[in-house]
């Protein structure tokens, strides 16, 4: 793993796998599919910032060690190089729980590219890191979870929706949004009928 992002005057690459998927917040040239492997996405981080409190905290996505994962890679322009990576710093690094890397990540095409890409990978020796959780465990963060950027639920939600705009299935994170919905909408209030 390279972990020097900050090389001035080039194009710069950033590895989306969670809500940058949906919500990149910087401008880009390129908004291409794309595949790392090496690592796979995982709902294995407690969120005490963005979706959870220490608390309450609910749960947000981390690049983990094995198997692969797919997802967007933005290309930047150089210009916005390091405004770029002074953003992605303060949304992701709030509390240091990613290591940033740079990757080999492959980009969709005939035949497919490969371009090094800034990636942030979960640190498993940080207290924030859950490891792997069961369905329940995960459904009991998700369903508490809100922090500044909003409850835990919606975070899931987009991410699974933007996956599937992208032919993608995660088989984990689909089973918990399935779950999360149903719940939801066992919870949700009865509607009266209309007055006539």
């Amino acid at each position: 793993m390279n972990s020097t992002p900050d090389r001035a005057g080039e194009d710069l690459w950033v590895f989306g796998y969670g809500s940058l998927i949906w919500r990149p917040g910087f401008a880009h040239l390129e908004r291409v599919p794309a595949r790392v492997t090496g690592l796979h996405r995982s709902l294995c981080v407690y969120s005490f910032d963005h979706r959870g409190t220490p608390e309450r905290p609910g749960l947000v996505l981390g690049l983990d060690r094995g198997g692969a994962c797919r997802g967007i890679a933005y290309r930047v322009a150089a210009k916005q190089r390091l405004a770029t990576i002074e953003y992605l710093r303060e949304r992701e690094q709030t509390t240091h729980v990613y290591l940033e890397v740079v990757r080999n990540v492959w980009l969709a095409g005939k035949p497919e590219q490969r371009v090094s890409a800034l990636c942030y990978v979960v640190d498993r020796s940080h207290p924030q890191y859950a490891g792997r959780l069961t369905l329940d465990q995960q459904i009991h963060h998700v369903r508490q979870g809100h922090g500044r950027s909003g409850n835990n639920r919606d975070y899931v939600l987009e991410t699974v929706a933007a996956l599937e705009a992208l032919n993608c299935r995660d088989a984990e994170l689909h089973l918990l949004a399935e779950r999360l919905r149903s719940t939801y909408e066992t919870q949700a209030p009865a509607l009266s009928p209309p007055s006539s």
